[in-house]
């Protein structure tokens, strides 16, 4: 197809447009939102705000925090039943009452402790404050790692030295006893060097914690439960059932293209579209020039007379309802009575023309 010298800075501002569009879309895909710690979005497009479950930590003079919506002030508790010891957790944030001497974790990360529990007076961590949310098919995961040491070399050495108190004392040692407790015996002497260790690299304790819908309208704070755990005691699994689990509708944030904002950029192109490619078809095929190279011309200026059709009947009919002037009214009559006789006078002389017609 050709295009006459006429229409080509018509068709280049059509192609103008429609790059400046299309750059203004890329632009916008381009753009990457940062989640939101305790928040996750599924791929089917649910969104999850655990944030209203987040403990949070009284003020000095005991009010409670401005953005605290209803949040819970303390710490969650769960039972371990055979387990042997309880546990106390908070919800992507540290726990609010402080914790000290930690097992295996610096001084410096006490405040950031998110799960513990306590043991003979000894307290364990379970992990460091984490909000990365996770999605995963049906199942909504928050994860804690970095905790308080643990594996099975904890576990041997503990086994060593209850069977060397165990043996001491013994008249006969069997020479695998001697080799454990010189073993044994080696491994006190260089605890200030744990880079010797030859059970590879240090494990630590970490918490799994799986969060359910709850629809009951009467429920209250979420509700913590300890699952398992696993041989080495490493791996700590909870459940929290909570209603804010229950998938809903993420809300517009600044910054980000929302639903309206896509309709008014698609609407916008389309009307682009249909002007510019109506004015080109109607300029290079039908040749018409000024108001009726616009598309469906004879539509738009009927729609046009109509409205204003439409604005002089509404206004005429409101100026009915406006007071009339001072000093200004109608007379029917003159009181003198001139009136009467212009009446008399316009009908004899309507009885004369009948008269003439007649003859």
């Amino acid at each position: 197809m050709r295009f006459s010298s006429q229409s080509r800075p018509a068709y280049s501002a059509i192609l103008y447009l429609l790059s400046l569009a299309s750059v203004s879309l890329a632009n916008d895909a381009d753009k990457t939102t940062t989640s939101t710690a305790c928040t996750a979005t599924s791929t089917s497009g649910a969104f999850f705000d655990l944030r209203p479950d987040m403990a949070l930590k009284l003020n000095p003079d005991g009010s409670k925090p401005a953005h605290s919506n209803g949040a819970p002030t303390v710490d969650y508790k769960a039972k371990g039943y055979d387990y042997g010891a309880n546990f106390t957790l908070n919800i992507c944030g540290a726990v609010v009452e402080p914790v000290e001497d930690v097992i295996g974790v610096d001084e410096s990360k006490w405040q950031n402790v998110s799960a513990y529990y306590t043991s003979k007076g000894d307290v364990y961590s379970l992990g460091l404050q984490s909000g990365a949310l996770v999605s995963r098919g049906k199942e909504l995961v928050l994860q804690y790692t970095g905790g308080s040491p643990c594996g099975k070399s904890k576990k041997r050495d503990e086994g060593l030295e209850e069977r060397s108190s165990i043996h001491d004392g013994a008249a006969y040692r069997d020479p695998d006893y001697e080799r454990e407790n010189d073993t044994l015996t080696a491994t006190k002497s260089l605890g200030s060097h744990p880079a010797k260790e030859t059970d590879g690299p240090k494990r630590r304790k970490s918490a799994t914690i799986f969060f359910s819908c709850d629809r009951d309208p009467g429920a209250g704070t979420a509700q913590v439960s300890f699952i398992a755990t696993d041989p080495d005691e490493c791996s700590y699994v909870f459940k929290v059932k909570s209603q804010h689990a229950c998938a809903g509708v993420e809300p517009h944030t600044p910054g980000s293209v929302g639903p309206g904002s896509v309709f008014l950029i698609i609407f916008a192109i389309a009307v682009l579209v249909y002007l510019l490619g109506g004015i080109f078809y109607q300029r290079t095929v039908a040749n018409a020039r000024g108001w009726k190279q616009l598309p469906n011309y004879s539509l738009w200026a009927s729609v046009w007379s109509f409205i204003c059709d439409f604005f002089v009947i509404a206004t005429s009919s409101c100026a009915r309802f406006l007071p009339n002037r001072r000093g200004y009214h109608y007379v029917s009559g003159s009181p003198s009575g001139r009136g009467r006789s212009n009446r008399d006078d316009e009908n004899r002389l309507i009885d004369q023309y009948d008269e003439e017609w007649e003859d």
